[in-house]
């Protein structure tokens, strides 16, 4: 890992893939939230079980957060989300800005920003974010940073698939509160990305084998993550019916040399989006944790101390690594203060308190 050149803060932490990606570019974590228990656990044993993690970041005052360079947030996407969206009008909920629970948490990042002033922030989110409301959404957030809290924002809708053999597209928000010509745009992605055999158990002696994923002597995939013959069949009936109805529902059947649909937090159930296929006479079997893992960029010495159920959670939700140590490295000179110039932070705007900001969005909604 590089010398640390910069502190950052981890809120919306999850299983600490924002984490990693900014530690891989010389970042020192110095404070962490997040609220899911299970993900606390597996973050603990990754990061230092002695670590403090603090919990629900609506309950934590920005007094109690220390100074920092960076802010890093994956702030909660299922209001913002096309699944979420749909499930929360089916069951008469409201989404975006206007869910408590969630959609509001963006406002924590923005009170956060308006007390403790960081050089920069990196937020992401699902990509709906962006069409979220008719845009309006978007453009409440974009007021927020831009205007009421005077940051320079861009931001990007990137495809993992460039990294990791897995289709999965989220915008991320780059701010700096200086006057730079950082932009996303200018991120340089690889042409190709690497195909499923590079994520897959080999299942041929030539990886040592890891309980309960894969057994030994040879290490061959635990026998517990092949579909049962009646679940197979189900699904195939399942996505015939679909078709028959012009509709896109479906499995995803994969092998070595394909990539992956985007890996959901809703894998524990059936594991439909991502099947890997076992010959066309044998019932396919859900990816192993590991290989979960791996799908998300996670390197095989991330420890994973939770049940098969929470880790396929875990990993649907979390960002993936490459991704974000890319976007970090970019990050990292104007955050070092090497490119661009300062901005006053005596002007109005810079010392506009947050409650006055909120009072400006809250108006506008």
């Amino acid at each position: 890992m590089p010398k640390a050149g910069f502190t950052f803060i981890d809120l919306f932490a999850g299983i600490g893939g924002m984490r990693m990606g900014f530690e891989a570019a010389g970042g020192r974590c110095v404070f962490t939230s997040e609220w899911n228990e299970w993900a606390r656990k597996t973050y603990a044993a990754n990061f230092g079980e002695s670590e403090p993690i603090a919990g629900d970041i609506r309950a934590i005052g920005a007094d109690e957060i220390p100074d920092h360079d960076v802010l890093v947030a994956g702030f909660p996407c299922q209001p913002f989300s096309i699944a979420g969206v749909s499930k929360k009008n089916a069951l008469g909920r409201p989404h975006g800005f206007a869910c408590a629970t969630q959609g509001t948490l963006f406002f924590d990042v923005a009170r956060i920003l308006a007390a403790k002033r960081p050089k920069a922030f990196l937020l992401e989110n699902v990509k709906n974010l962006v069409n979220h409301d008719r845009g309006r959404t978007f453009r409440v957030i974009r007021q927020t940073l831009e205007e009421e809290l005077d940051y320079r924002i861009s931001w990007r809708v990137i495809d993992a698939a460039h990294f990791v053999p897995q289709h999965r597209e989220r915008i991320l928000i780059a701010g700096f509160r200086e006057a730079t010509d950082f932009c996303l745009e200018d991120l340089a992605l690889p042409d190709a990305g690497p195909k499923l055999r590079s994520i897959l158990h080999p299942e041929d002696g030539s990886e040592a084998a890891e309980e309960p994923y894969t057994l030994t002597p040879r290490g061959a995939v635990n026998p517990k993550y092949v579909l049962t013959r009646k679940l197979w069949e189900y699904l195939q009936a399942y996505a015939a019916k679909h078709r028959a109805a012009g509709n896109g529902f479906g499995f995803g059947l994969v092998d070595g040399d394909t990539i992956a649909r985007t890996l959901s937090a809703r894998y524990y159930k059936d594991g439909s989006e991502i099947l890997v296929s076992r010959g066309r006479r044998e019932s396919p079997r859900r990816l192993t944790p590991r290989e979960c893992a791996r799908l998300m960029g996670f390197p095989d010495s991330f420890r994973i101390p939770v049940s098969d159920t929470q880790a396929y959670k875990q990993f649907g939700n979390s960002v993936a690594v490459p991704v974000i140590a890319a976007v970090a490295r970019a990050m990292r000179p104007w955050i070092a203060g090497a490119r661009g110039r300062m901005v006053g932070t005596d002007s109005a705007q810079a010392r506009l308190p947050f409650s006055a900001a909120a009072e400006a969005v809250a108006a506008r909604r």
